[in-house]
């Protein structure tokens, strides 16, 4: 399979109702990474056709520089999920960059969007491809994560969505995102298993949202807790969230500056034949360099620092 997909900023993914004018312009405005203006949850069943003209004057009308713009829309098992794509992207065009599905279950989800985007950018002559974002949020998909992941390269990232999947699981939880009253983390398999299958196909995995956005120091963890498994961002469900997952998913300058030393002084010394040197006391060889090279390296250069 080809990779021609975009490398895109996902430390914080702004949720945004799309019925709200007000809260997209504030979206455009605030410090995220990627903004998702909702045509789902966020939307009530009587809001969710006229929501759609109002997505389409926010991409069209408001500064989203430096911000990746996508659109959720609604599931497949719903009347308005293939309307959701034709209208949001025959308005947008290029001024959309993804499009994220929700409880996706199977391969075919996502090859609907898939086949059906790949029409419609023939049809508007579009000069870019339209990016698909998936969430996991039922027992099937997580299921069938790998096949889901590989499935096409239209495809960039997972998003773990805990909410839906703990409802799919029969899960008792308090509140969306956090794990009172379990003996470790509750979302530590689901979160693991959704990294490595976005790993294994080239993707980003994005973990998803925690409700209790007055408590700053509970997001931090979770975010933490994401991000020490692989994942490069977290949904923000509110933008006192956003500087958190900015701060968590981005390497330190010190970090940075160390290993960007480790790394120089490894090339001289491959250079030089060796394959393994003591630089401070800390034994650097092919595997530490390629760790810092995938996970602080890789960022810092992504993040500009």
């Amino acid at each position: 399979m080809s990779n021609t997909r975009p490398v895109r900023r996902r430390r914080s993914q702004l949720s945004t109702p799309g019925s709200s004018e007000k809260m997209m312009q504030k979206a455009a405005q605030s410090a995220a990474d990627h903004v998702f203006l909702d045509l789902e949850d966020a939307v009530a069943p009587n809001q969710k056709v006229g929501a759609r003209k109002k997505i389409v004057e926010a991409l069209n009308g408001l500064d989203w520089t430096g911000k990746v713009r996508c659109v959720r829309i609604n599931d497949l098992s719903t009347q308005w999920a293939y309307e959701d794509i034709i209208e949001v992207v025959e308005g947008a065009r290029e001024n959309l960059d993804t499009i994220m599905m929700t409880k996706v279950q199977t391969v075919s989800d996502i090859m609907f969007a898939d086949k059906l985007l790949g029409m419609m950018e023939k049809k508007l002559g579009l000069k870019k491809r339209i990016g698909l974002e998936a969430l996991i949020e039922e027992v099937e998909g997580m299921q069938n994560i790998d096949e889901i992941a590989r499935c096409t390269d239209r495809l960039e990232c997972l998003v773990f969505g805990m909410g839906d999947f703990s409802a799919s699981m029969g899960v008792d939880i308090k509140s969306v995102g956090k794990t009172d009253g379990y003996p470790g983390d509750i979302w530590h398999h689901a979160r693991f298993r959704l990294v490595m299958a976005c790993r294994a196909a080239g993707i980003d995995p994005v973990d998803g949202p925690y409700a209790d956005f007055k408590n700053p120091e509970g997001y931090r963890e979770e975010a933490k807790r994401a991000m020490i498994l692989g994942c490069v961002g977290k949904w923000a469900i509110h933008p006192s969230q956003i500087d958190i997952a900015l701060d968590v998913y981005s390497p330190k300058k010190e970090e940075v500056e160390r290993a960007r030393a480790l790394a120089k002084a490894y090339e001289k010394a491959e250079a030089e034949g060796l394959g393994a040197i003591n630089v401070d006391g800390i034994m650097v060889d092919v595997a530490s360099i390629r760790i810092l090279r995938n996970t602080v390296l890789k960022k810092a250069d992504l993040y500009g620092i």
